[in-house]
């Protein structure tokens, strides 16, 4: 079984991966007569394939125990997937690079810390959904339309946290 500590979520670690979601340290620009700021083009939806369009959902994700003991990760090659926490909730990101293999050797394991969203490249392999302490209500950026847009391949994996 592979054995991952959940590390910290930066935008430079999780890179390789896709995107982080999180207005701090990022540009805006006034809009709504100056009442609003716009933190632009934080994530980049990637809707590949045919009849591809974006879909916006909520997903409400019971908690998950730490350790967090997973037997598979899941890829959308089809499209990206974002996860934006609505109440600060913290959550697991475990992730692995695209390709037909996961090499476990290159499987990382992260923790938000609530304020926090990630989006999965296309093609990126990751774990479930895996909200900690309590309820999670997130919204979910992801790809609708014609084909087949989840592969799973399995995967022992246990998570700790520091």
């Amino acid at each position: 079984m592979l054995e991952l500590t959940a590390q910290p979520l930066t935008r430079e670690a999780f890179a390789p991966f896709g995107d982080v979601i999180d207005t701090r340290g990022a540009d805006f620009f006034p809009i709504n007569a100056g009442r609003t700021k716009r933190y632009h083009d934080l994530a980049k939806v990637e809707t590949l394939g045919e009849e591809a369009r974006a879909l916006i959902s909520i997903f409400v994700s019971q908690p998950v125990e730490v350790p967090l003991t997973l037997d598979f990760l899941e890829r959308h090659p089809q499209g990206s997937q974002a996860f934006v926490p609505l109440h600060e909730e913290r959550f697991l990101v475990v992730v692995a690079p695209p390709g037909d293999k996961i090499d476990p050797s290159e499987v990382r394991a992260f923790v938000t810390d609530g304020r926090q969203g990630v989006n999965y490249r296309a093609g990126t392999w990751h774990a479930i959904q895996s909200v900690l302490e309590r309820e999670g209500e997130f919204l979910v950026v992801d790809r609708g339309g014609a084909g087949n847009n989840c592969d799973e391949h399995p995967l022992a994996v246990r998570v700790t946290l520091d």
